[in-house]
């Protein structure tokens, strides 16, 4: 009966495990002076751009989501948004790359090589990182 139960709850604990690393959780500003909201479903870039959120991967640094409402020649594609932390940026604390950005499936999204963080200035396809600072207005 427990093997039975820890099976039934597995997927429960999974999709549970599924959210925001606490850093990318909340309402930010980047350097071009674009706000987002962003939480564990869905990423908000305003005025009315949406990502849908499939899939976080802390520990790889990287978030699958569905194209939502707002794109206009990408709407219901796949994005692959790599992540990058920074140290001694201040007010910068982390920084978004569009790896991908319209690709067909979730599955292709994630198979996008990931951006190179060893490189923020370069490495997100040969553009630099957008860098985020909270503010706590929306």
């Amino acid at each position: 009966m427990r093997l039975l139960l820890f099976f039934l709850l597995s997927p429960v604990f999974a999709w549970s495990q599924n959210t925001a690393p606490s850093f990318a959780k909340g309402n930010f500003t980047d350097d071009y002076g674009i706000k987002y909201t962003i939480n564990d479903t869905l990423w908000i870039q305003h005025p009315n751009i949406k990502y849908h959120i499939i899939k976080w991967n802390e520990k790889k640094q990287y978030l699958i989501v569905k194209n939502g409402s707002g794109h206009k020649a990408n709407e219901s594609k796949y994005t692959r948004i790599d992540l990058i932390t920074f140290e001694g940026m201040a007010p910068w604390q982390w920084g978004f790359c569009l790896t991908s950005y319209k690709a067909l499936t979730d599955k292709e999204a994630e198979q996008t090589a990931a951006a190179d963080r060893k490189n923020p200035k370069k490495g997100c396809n040969g553009y630099p990182f957008s860098r985020m600072k909270v503010v706590n207005e929306q």
